[in-house]
C-alpha cells in the first residue's frame, strides 16, 4: 500500500555538510521527525531521512542527506555530492574551528556539486549564546560576500530549524519551475513547433497566346 508520502510533484536533495559535532544529525531529526537527541553519536558514512512540505499547492518531497563531518569519511562523502539541489553548511556558534572549516566545506562543495546548488549558511546551537564565538554580523557577511543564504538555529529548542528547511526547499522550488516555464517557451519558440505552411498558388499568365508562324 503507498503512502502519502509517496505522492510528490518534486523530489529535491539536499545534503548536511560540516564538521563533526556542529549537529547535523540533530537538525536532520528535528526536521523529519521533530526529535532531538543528547546522545547523539558522530555518524559514519551517511544516512538520509525525507519529509514532504507543501509550496504553492505542490508537495515537495525533501530527501535530507547527513554526511560524516571527519577526515576519515571525506573521500566517501564527496561521491553523495552528485545530485543535491541544495546544501546547509553547518557550523557551531559556539566553536569557532568549525565556522574557520566553513570555507573549506564551501570548496569541497563546489568542486563536487553542480553549480546552480542552493547553498545556506547555517549557524547551529543558537541556544549557545552565552559560549558564543562566532559573530552573527560575522557570518552574515561571509555569506552575503559567498552568494549564500544565512540562519542561526539550535536543534536543541528547534528555533528557526522549520524555517531554515523550508527557505531553502522554496528557494530551489522556484528555480526548478523557472527553469520549467523557461524551456517550456523556448520548445514553443523553436521551429518545429511554430511552422506557418506557406501556400503558393500556380503561377498564371493572363497575356493571350501568340501562335508562332502565323500566316499573314
Amino acid at each position: 500500500m503507498g503512502t502519502r508520502d509517496d505522492k510528490y510533484d518534486y523530489l529535491f536533495k539536499v545534503v548536511l555538510i560540516g564538521d563533526s559535532g556542529v549537529g547535523k544529525s540533530n537538525l536532520l531529526s528535528r526536521f523529519t521527525r521533530n526529535e532531538f537527541n543528547l546522545e547523539s553519536k558522530s555518524t559514519i558514512g551517511v544516512q538520509f531521512a525525507t519529509r514532504s512540505i507543501q509550496v504553492d499547492g505542490k508537495t515537495i518531497k525533501a530527501q535530507i542527506w547527513d554526511t560524516a563531518g571527519q577526515e576519515r569519511y571525506r573521500a566517501i562523502t564527496s561521491a553523495y555530492y552528485r545530485g543535491a539541489v541544495g546544501a546547509l553548511l553547518v557550523y557551531d556558534i559556539a566553536k569557532h574551528l568549525t565556522y574557520e572549516n566553513v570555507e573549506r566545506w564551501l570548496k569541497e562543495l563546489r568542486d563536487h556539486a553542480d553549480s546552480n546548488t542552493v547553498i545556506m549558511l547555517m549557524g547551529n546551537k543558537s541556544d549557545l549564546r552565552h559560549l558564543r564565538a562566532v559573530l552573527t554580523d560575522e557570518a552574515r557577511a561571509f555569506a552575503e560576500k559567498n552568494g549564500l543564504s544565512f540562519i542561526e538555529t539550535s536543534a536543541l529548542d528547534s528555533a528557526n530549524v522549520e524555517a531554515a528547511f523550508q527557505t531553502i526547499l522554496t528557494e530551489i522550488y522556484r528555480i526548478v519551475s523557472q527553469k520549467q516555464m523557461s524551456d517550456r517557451r523556448e520548445n514553443d519558440m523553436s521551429p518545429s513547433n511554430n511552422v506557418v505552411p506557406i501556400h503558393v498558388p500556380p503561377t498564371t499568365e493572363n497575356k493571350p497566346k501568340v501562335q508562332c508562324c502565323q500566316n499573314i
